[in-house]
């Protein structure tokens, strides 16, 4: 199972259905990181071997294609479906040997 990062904005119920998938999800509050900017964010989750996850693409993605020695990013479109986000974000990593370096999007369906 994959290791995350929460961002600050990221749903905490789905933190814990992931948690419940088996994932291994630290987030910025239990780490203690509330005041980092999301460049911290992204090297702390790098540091520490975690993919960040996020609501806030355009952010990380930028900060993706200035640097992509990262161990991840998530990024995905906010659903109220918490359980359907978290499935969608499982199906999204489901048979991947690595997140590090890559950028993944995570869409609510229309």
């Amino acid at each position: 199972m994959a290791r995350f990062y929460a961002d600050e904005q990221f749903p905490r119920s789905v933190v814990e259905l992931l948690r419940g998938l088996g994932h291994d999800v630290l987030t910025v509050q239990e780490a203690e990181n509330r005041a980092d900017t999301d460049p911290q964010v992204l090297a702390f989750a790098t540091a520490q071997n975690r993919a960040v996850i996020t609501l806030n693409r355009q952010d990380f993605f930028k900060l993706h294609r200035l640097d992509d020695r990262h161990g991840g990013i998530i990024a995905c479109s906010d659903d109220r479906d918490r359980g359907r986000l978290t499935q969608n974000i499982h199906n999204a990593i489901d048979g991947l040997d690595s997140l590090a370096g890559k950028e993944i999007r995570v869409y609510k369906p229309a």
